[in-house]
């Protein structure tokens, strides 16, 4: 009795790796969904910069990418494309924007408004889709920071200027001293000398 047991059990061993082997290449020949990574989720950035707002992507089929900007002045679409087929920038990002092939994209000139979320969308042929999202500060170069900086260090440099001066008036002043003592002292000597003579 036990051996038609094993004998069952190893056929059904058999039927079962069979089918599994069928599921999995079925499997593998129906799409497997879309993967996406954002490597740099947090990007600050200052007024009149270029930024890259980067993904990398993978699927089976052919994906469609969107980018999508929402903030305080509402929600505009940037750009969407097929891979390896059309491109449509919006109007209002048209000289700005530059799609690449690897579904990222990069944004020049940033101002204050382009602050905010930016979500991406990549959806597979069939249906499937995997959402990022980047959020962008910009932030403005303080002027009056640099002109704070820039008052500090013309008075610095007068300052330094004056000191130069005083230094150098100093050491003339001292050489003239030396000089009316040292004629002094020439003058005293020639004077005891003199009289050294007369004495004599």
């Amino acid at each position: 009795l036990m051996r038609p047991l094993q004998g069952c059990r190893g056929r059904g061993v058999v039927v079962g790796t069979v089918t599994l082997c069928l599921a999995a290449g079925w499997a593998l020949q129906t799409p497997g969904g879309v993967s996406l990574l954002v490597p740099q989720p947090n990007i600050n950035a200052t007024v009149a910069q270029n930024i890259l707002l980067s993904i990398e992507y993978s699927c089976r089929g052919v994906a469609t990418i969107e980018w999508k900007h929402v903030s305080s002045w509402g929600t505009t679409s940037i750009v969407e494309w097929r891979s390896g087929n059309y491109v449509n920038i919006s109007m209002v990002y048209k000289d700005r924007v530059t799609a690449f092939e690897n579904g990222s994209i990069q944004l020049r000139n940033v101002g204050m408004r382009d602050a905010g979320y930016y979500f991406v969308t990549v959806t597979e042929e069939h249906g499937t889709s995997a959402y990022g999202t980047i959020i962008v500060n910009v932030y403005e170069i303080i002027y009056e920071d640099l002109h704070f900086v820039a008052v500090l260090f013309a008075f610095l440099a007068a300052v330094s200027a004056i000191l130069i001066c005083f230094m150098w008036l100093c050491n003339k002043s001292l050489h003239l001293f030396q000089k009316r003592a040292t004629h002094k002292l020439t003058a005293s000597t020639t004077e005891e000398i003199e009289l050294e003579t007369i004495e004599c």
